[in-house]
């Protein structure tokens, strides 16, 4: 077992910072920076500003400028092309749905680590080959769930995942109880219509419940 790049020993730690990674799309970049101190005071302290909408790079801007205490990433990053705008507007981290060679390519020539996506074995496997020791599990429900990262478990001893898509409030303990998992990230805690509505006590309230799950098993080190 190899030790961890140097980027990746940033991003898990970065991981190790929260078990619940809040996905966020903002639709209103003057909601940015209310949402992530909301989150931030509720206990999550690391978030993912999904670039699905045409507020994204600025709401990330503005969060990585104003808010203390926030590890921001970005989110559905599909082109190589969105790393070099993400990481002019902060972003401490990169998350994909899934991996291209073009995208994984950009992605080592990147100064701040990526979080690829894989849903499958075959996909882990050609990460791992890659480099990358920690991976988004998605859309993690919909491929198999708990179960299947416990199958994944004893041949890739050495990965460590992030299940996201269909993850709540509810199944987050049973994902957290897995040892090849480091958090899982989901939306529950910053529901859209709290958002529009700017109800930051009641996006706390969900972020102080979310930041009270813990982990206990340790992901391996590797």
């Amino acid at each position: 077992m190899s030790p961890p790049s140097p980027k990746q020993a940033v991003l898990i730690d970065i991981l190790s910072r929260a078990t619940v990674i809040p996905v966020l799309t903002i639709e209103d970049p003057a909601a940015a920076v209310p949402l992530a101190i909301a989150l931030r005071d509720g206990g999550l302290p690391v978030i993912e500003v999904t670039l699905r909408t045409t507020a994204a790079f600025e709401a990330l801007r503005r969060i990585t400028g104003e808010v203390e205490g926030i590890v921001a990433g970005a989110g559905t990053v599909l082109e190589a092309e969105q790393i070099s705008g993400a990481m002019a507007c902060g972003a401490a981290f990169l998350v994909s749905p899934g991996a291209t060679p073009r995208l994984l390519d950009a992605a080592e020539d990147a100064r701040v680590p990526m979080l690829p996506g894989a849903a499958t074995a075959s996909e882990a496997m050609h990460l791992y080959e890659r480099g990358f020791s920690r991976m988004k599990f998605f859309p993690a429900e919909a491929a198999g769930g708990i179960a299947y990262l416990k199958a994944l478990a004893a041949p890739l001893p050495e990965l460590g995942f992030c299940p996201t898509g269909g993850i709540t409030l509810a199944n987050a303990p049973d994902y957290l109880a897995l040892a090849n998992v480091a958090c899982v990230g989901s939306s529950w805690v910053a529901p859209a219509a709290r958002i529009e509505a700017g109800d930051w006590a009641a996006v706390t309230a969900l972020a102080r419940e979310a930041a009270a799950l813990r982990r206990p098993a340790l992901v391996p080190a590797g």
